[in-house]
This record gives C-alpha cells, structure tokens and sequence, in this order.
C-alpha cells in the first residue's frame, strides 16, 4: 500500500491563506483578500474578527434563502475582474478572478501542485509520445487545461456549462496559449461516445462536483455514477504511456475510500499516489479541501 500524502501548494506570490477558522478561510489573491465560507475550518481563527475585516477586500455573505448563494460586501477599491499569475518550473499561467454568486472566484489554488505534476508528467511522456492526448473532465476555468497545453499536449476540455467554457478560453488567451478543443457537454455521455469511438489518450483529469446538470438536464450525483465513469475512463487510458488525476471534493468521500475505487477500476497501478489536497494557512493550520488519487507511467 502507497504512503497517503497530502499535497500542499508549493510557495506562491500571488496566493496565501492568510488564516481559517469558525468556518472560513481569508485568502489573499494578487493584490485582494478576500473572506469566504469554509466548512472544514471548524477550529478558532488566530487572528480577530477586527483583523478580518481590516484586511478584506471582499467578504462573501451567505443568502439566507439558499445554502448555496449569497453576495460579497466589498472595498471601494475592489477590483472585479481582477487577474493573478502562477509561475513554477516551465510554467508560466495567468488566469482571471471574478466574485461569483457561488462564492468561487474561478480558482482552486491546492491543485497547484496538480499543475506542476501535470506539466512534468507530460514533458517526460514527450519522449515516447511525439503529442500526448489529454482529456480534461468537469475542466472548470481550466488550470490543468492549460498546464498540459503549456508542456506540449494536445487537450480536450469539457465542460457542462458554456460560460466556463467561454472563462476558461479567456484564461488560455490571457496565457498566451492556443488550440485546446472546448467541449460544452455532459462528461459520461462524452465519455461513452469516445470509449464506442475507439479513441485513447495519455492523459485523463477528473475533478467532478458532488452533484451537477448537463447541457440537457443530464444529473451528475458522485455516489452514482462515478465508478461508471472511471471504468470508462480505464477504456479511454492508453496502455503504455499514461497518467491519470481524480480529485473529489464531496465530504463523504474519504481518501482510503477513493483508493479502493480507484484499485478495483484500475489494479495495480505504478507510481500511484494519494491522499489529501491541503493548504496550510500562516498560523501553520492545515485546511483540507479534498482528496486526490494520481499515477503515471513514468
């Protein structure tokens, strides 16, 4: 059995988590601290609710109709868009920002580690394969898109929602990059379609939400259909030059849990890893926010 590691962002100008607790996080994004919900930071802040408020730029405040919606008060002197970069090893990504009505700003910053594995994995895949083909699923604003467009890959970016695909398309031009394929459609049916094809790609990203809609109203619920996928997504791997990346941020879903899905799906995999994705804030709090399972054939 693998050692669980937890993935923590390597050091980052333009991303901090300044502090967690009672159920929020303060982050700094560029040049903008913003504070928002988070249900795992369930100890104390280190510093007082003054300080918060002092710092922020933006505070998002729940609507008490809905679980899930709410707005931000923000600083006369709050950008909205705003844009932050991400240079590490070769790569080199900016990405836009935006307050959205889901308390997102279209950036997960613990899958940076996940952006430098992409680009590495695929760099040393190069050497066999003259384009590896990677197949980005529920692809979001696209940070791992572009990292494996960035080293060399031919990508697939699907998405349900055509305004993140339009958020994502505008990430690649701000990157300077080009020619990923965008794709507005539900992830299984896409993926079925492709298993029937016959196609195959060196790469598949996974990262689903607990629940979702397609274009059609196709329901995504992740204790349903995610092992129908992932053995979809076996067919879909190539054979001998590979990798692959599944984070889930369900609460139900524990780490040793993803690990025997993933080795019923796939057997005995080389160089897999797993365990938690984690931010550490400057008070030196861990904050997880997910879990990830990765291998690669190299």
């Amino acid at each position: 059995m693998p050692d669980i590691h937890l993935i923590t962002p390597a050091p980052w100008p333009d991303y901090e988590l300044i502090d967690s607790g009672d159920f929020q996080k303060l982050e700094r994004f560029g040049d903008f601290v913003l504070a928002r919900p988070e249900p795992q930071a369930i100890w104390d802040k280190s510093l007082s609710d003054r300080n918060w408020d002092e710092q922020a730029h933006a505070i998002f405040r729940r609507d008490r109709q809905s679980p899930e919606r709410g707005d931000w008060q923000t600083t006369p002197d709050m950008r909205d868009p705003w844009f932050v970069s991400f240079r590490q090893g070769g790569l080199n990504l900016k990405f836009k920002l935006a307050l959205t009505t889901f308390k997102h700003v279209g950036l997960f910053p613990e899958q940076s580690d996940n952006w430098a594995y992409i680009h590495d994995t695929i760099k040393k895949l190069s050497s066999g394969v003259s384009r590896p083909k990677v197949l980005n699923l529920f692809a979001y604003t696209g940070g791992a898109s572009l990292a494996a467009r960035q080293a060399g890959a031919d990508v697939t970016h699907v998405d349900a929602v055509k305004p993140v695909i339009s958020w994502a398309r505008e990430n690649m031009d701000h990157s300077e990059l080009d020619n990923i394929r965008w794709v507005v459609e539900d992830a299984v049916k896409f993926v079925r379609r492709e298993v029937r094809r016959g196609n195959h790609y060196n790469g598949i990203i996974l990262d689903p939400p607990a629940y979702g809609r397609g274009p059609d109203g196709e329901k995504w619920v992740l204790e349903e259909h995610l092992n129908e996928l992932l053995k979809s997504c076996a067919d879909l791997l190539d054979r001998d030059d590979f990798f692959f990346i599944i984070n889930l941020y369900s609460l139900g879903f524990s780490s040793i849990l993803l690990d025997n899905l993933m080795r019923q799906v796939f057997g005995m995999v080389p160089n897999s890893e797993w365990g938690e994705l984690v931010v550490e804030d400057n008070y030196h709090k861990r904050l997880p926010l997910g879990v990830f399972y990765r291998f690669a054939s190299v």
